[in-house]
């Protein structure tokens, strides 16, 4: 993995802000989370996402890292 993978992905992420994502997340052991959420800001290592919780009724905020999305333990489709 390389600096310039990590600038990559984070310009590309940086310049989505505001778009709706659907997010598929590797939590381990096979269990995958897929959830939908609209990219709110952008930090050097991270990135926040906020996800409506249905059972809840609430907004969340998620954090994943740029070498998540790099190593496929994060995928994000724009919707």
């Amino acid at each position: 993995m390389k600096q310039s993978d990590v600038i990559r992905v984070r310009n590309a992420v940086n310049h989505h802000i505001g778009s709706k994502v659907r997010i598929r997340s590797n939590k381990g052991r096979h269990k995958v989370d897929v959830t939908e959420g609209v990219i709110m800001e952008t930090y050097p290592s991270i990135f926040l996402i906020q996800v409506k919780n249905e059972i809840e009724d609430t907004l969340q905020t998620v954090s994943f890292s740029y070498t998540d999305v790099l190593t496929n333990d994060v995928q994000m489709i724009l919707v």
